[in-house]
């Protein structure tokens, strides 16, 4: 299983916006990526500018479909002038989950 997590910021006043731009992705995962195991976004409950993505595929391949998707485009496209700073990206291999 690869896993990607991405830690996200939206500049103040945005939280919205980048909420619904997330959500959007969510919803398109779950219609149309059947190897893309777990899609969870989290919005910090003491930072509501702070967001968290936790993504599960089973494979390279899922992660490129999903990464290369335009669905994952057009995010970025909504997220980049609304970002408070770089997209902290961790990709790995994971090594245990509780199913």
């Amino acid at each position: 299983m690869i896993t990607i997590t991405a830690v996200i910021r939206a500049r103040k006043g945005y939280e919205q916006t980048m909420a619904q731009a997330l959500l959007e992705v969510a919803e398109h995962v779950r219609a149309n990526e059947p190897n893309t195991i777990g899609f969870h976004i989290s919005q910090d409950a003491q930072d509501p500018c702070l967001f968290a993505t936790y993504e599960r595929f089973t494979d390279r391949a899922s992660m490129d479909l999903h990464n290369n998707s335009d669905v994952v485009a057009r995010f970025f496209g909504i997220a980049k002038p609304i970002l408070d700073g770089d997209v902290i990206l961790i990709t790995a291999n994971e090594i245990s989950a509780k199913a």
